[in-house]
């Protein structure tokens, strides 16, 4: 990070295949650095491709004296951080605070997560149905959300390329408070099929209150 003679970085980096990051810095400037984000919506159809404002809100928590919100963002990318470098502590918060610039995408999931599970099913909720909420965190891989009153269930399709692999799973995920299924729970009925071909079952949890009262009060704020 503190590098001895200022060096010209303009470098795209990929995570997981679904998450794409530009960084820049220039020689002429070198305690600034520009991070450049661009990641799919958690929930095609529910959720927009730009960041909500709740989301810019939680991202700028993020080491207020380091990170700023870089505006408008670089062409491609939803979101552009400014990462005053010079503002990294040089001592044992070092690692701390770049741990903690390093958790953007866990923030972003975190936050559109909430806003979902806040803002979906409500026209439904009152008519006493709930529809699955699809969650696409990797190109290949979703889990499902189901609420309902006073609880949550979320279902995770497996998939194993090992035998081996399935035969553990399929015993160690029979633990209470999981559960695991060979076929798709009801509450999965009339999805499409290929998101629920598995060759592991299905692992099931239930999470009776998934918001804090300082969430819901949050919330209040910004949506």
């Amino acid at each position: 990070m503190f590098a001895e003679k200022p060096l010209e970085i303009d470098h795209p980096l990929y995570e997981f295949g679904s998450v794409e990051y530009h960084i820049q810095s220039q020689a002429s400037n070198p305690q600034v650095a520009y991070l450049s984000i661009s990641m799919s919506p958690l929930c095609h159809g529910v959720l927009p491709n730009e960041l909500s404002y709740y989301t810019i809100e939680m991202v700028k928590g993020l080491c207020p004296n380091v990170v700023e919100i870089a505006e408008p963002a670089k062409e491609g990318y939803q979101l552009a951080l400014k990462l005053n470098l010079n503002q990294i502590p040089r001592n044992k918060d070092y690692d701390k605070v770049i741990m903690e610039i390093s958790t953007i995408h866990s923030v972003i999931l975190s936050s559109q997560l909430k806003e979902i599970l806040w803002n979906v099913n409500s026209d439904d909720a009152l008519q006493g149905m709930y529809k699955p909420i699809k969650l696409l965190y990797h190109p290949k891989d979703l889990f499902v959300l189901i609420r309902q009153p006073q609880r949550i269930i979320a279902v995770f399709p497996i998939r194993f390329k090992e035998k081996s692999d399935v035969i553990i799973a399929t015993n160690f995920f029979q633990v209470p408070p999981c559960n695991w299924s060979a076929i798709p729970p009801p509450e999965l009925r009339g999805e499409a099929f290929e998101d629920l071909s598995t060759n592991g079952g299905f692992f099931i949890f239930e999470h009776q209150r998934f918001y804090s009262k300082k969430d819901e009060e949050a919330f209040g704020k910004f949506c």
